[in-house]
């Protein structure tokens, strides 16, 4: 039997973070996760990292395609937070930066994870960015990290 599992540790990643400036007194803790996870248990220098700021998270897949594009990154984490309001507009602009964002990471072959928090409210958003229910940011470099040494592996 084969096995493929990878570790977490990539320190000549290139890894490009993409975040909402909409909500951004959350995003700023998940950026921050983002980075900590990046630099501290993944290893990667500081100067392999670019973090570019977009007006919301509807923006985020039109980023995360030029970039992914460019095949200068290893993985691209994006980050954002959409709360549900009064209409319909919740669905719309998280459906459309989730399915966006997956189908660029088909379509590129590179890992983009997912940190958009989706939430029904200012709480849980801030139980997300780090507060009770740990740090999508986070888990989202986790993710990345992870993905980076999947794909070299099945590469190998």
């Amino acid at each position: 039997m084969n096995l493929i599992e990878a570790t977490i540790i990539a320190p000549d990643s290139r890894i490009a973070l993409v975040v909402a400036r909409f909500n951004k007194f959350i995003n700023e803790y998940l950026l921050g996760g983002a980075i900590d996870v990046l630099k501290r248990i993944g290893q990667v220098q500081d100067n392999h990292l670019t973090v570019i700021w977009v007006p919301g998270a509807y923006e985020l897949p039109l980023v995360v395609k030029v970039l992914a594009k460019t095949k200068k990154y290893d993985a691209i984490i994006a980050l954002g937070t959409v709360i549900q309001g009064s209409t319909a507009h919740f669905s719309i602009i998280a459906g459309e930066a989730s399915s966006g964002l997956a189908n660029i990471s088909m379509h590129s072959n590179i890992p983009v994870a997912f940190g958009v928090l989706t939430t029904n409210n200012i709480e849980q958003a801030i139980d997300r960015a780090g507060a009770k229910k740990g740090n999508k940011g986070a888990e989202a470099a986790l993710t990345a990290l992870e993905m980076i040494n999947i794909l070299k592996a099945i590469q190998e």
